[in-house]
């Protein structure tokens, strides 16, 4: 169906398409609070005080309305106007991202300045005029009345809180899923590595045995990662997004001390293996105590006590 160009309005639908517009804003700004009351509530807080502004808006638009032209609105959205930005619909994923509404937030009070800012030019009637002019200043002055909500809502505790919130969503959706991806890349192929490397004592064929467990490990986990949970009841976020964090991860945890047997020398390829396997096993347990609250101590005797384990099954099955 083609689109209306906006100069082809009446004053009545105008002032229609302006109802539409304050009441589909009141609402998504509604959405955008209940999305993030849990995890961001001070700026759950601010949608709210927003949503009401903008019920506020649609009142005085629908009381002009009622006085000129009755009850009854005609069926006219902002989708059948040419030179509407496309909305997507952000407010309907879980969890939210903070800087993506906000970004949207800003979109949408820039477009309905611009629209009041022409509506007013468009129309005659003097009180039509009067209050779209109104309605322009005040949508020019709502990122000002956002960063003032915002002086009133984020005190300091609420800040603080919010950057707890962050820091969780953080670890439950990226530091968990690569956390999991380098202790199986790093771990899971050592045996497979090292038990090649000491049966054939070929740096080649050690690597291809290397890059292929590593490549396998990354896809089996990113595809378990993803499918285990789709984040909708945890928070854990968009699972295609956990498994590449985790499916790229593993891999580079085993592509890591693989990567040694290009060289040609085997012994010279081994020992800097070896030394890889150390860094990488001392880069977990730091990880998992600086994002996972581990004891330090604990941590790394707890990853390279099982690092050595395998390690060493490895040498024993490939010296066999």
């Amino acid at each position: 169906m083609p689109k209306r160009s906006f100069k082809s309005l009446s004053e009545r639908e105008i002032l229609a398409l302006a109802i539409q517009l304050e009441e589909q804003d009141a609402r998504i700004y509604g959405d955008f609070a209940e999305g993030l009351n849990e995890t961001y509530p001070a700026t759950a807080e601010m949608f709210q005080k927003m949503q009401k502004i903008e019920n506020e808006h649609r009142h005085r638009l629908f009381e002009l309305y009622q006085t000129k032209y009755g009850d009854h609105l005609p069926a006219i959205q902002r989708e059948d106007i040419k030179g509407f930005v496309e909305r997507n619909p952000i407010w309907l994923l879980r969890p939210l991202r903070l800087k993506e509404v906000r970004e949207q937030a800003e979109i949408m009070e820039l477009e309905t300045q611009r629209f009041y800012e022409s509506a007013a030019k468009q129309t005659t009637d003097i009180n039509v005029r009067k209050l779209l002019g109104d309605l322009a200043l005040e949508e020019s002055k709502h990122v000002e009345a956002a960063e003032a909500i915002s002086d009133r809502v984020f005190t300091d505790s609420a800040e603080h809180v919010e950057k707890e919130a962050h820091h969780r969503l953080f670890l439950l959706q990226i530091v968990q899923p690569g956390l999991a991806g380098l202790m199986d890349g790093s771990v899971s192929t050592l045996a497979p590595l090292f038990a090649a490397a000491f049966a054939t004592h070929s740096s080649w064929e050690t690597f291809l045995v290397g890059t292929a467990a590593s490549i396998g490990a990354g896809i089996s986990m990113g595809l378990t990662e993803a499918l285990s949970d789709d984040g909708a009841m945890t928070g854990r976020g968009k699972p295609y997004i956990r498994g590449t964090v985790c499916g790229v991860m593993t891999a580079v945890g085993g592509l890591g001390h693989t990567l040694p047997y290009l060289l040609p020398n085997f012994y010279v390829a081994t020992g800097i293996a070896v030394a890889v396997v150390i860094i990488e096993l001392l880069a977990i347990s730091y990880i998992r105590h600086r994002y996972m609250g581990s004891s330090w101590v604990t941590a790394t005797l707890q990853i390279l006590v099982g690092g050595l384990l395998v390690f060493l099954a490895g040498i024993l099955i490939g010296s066999a």
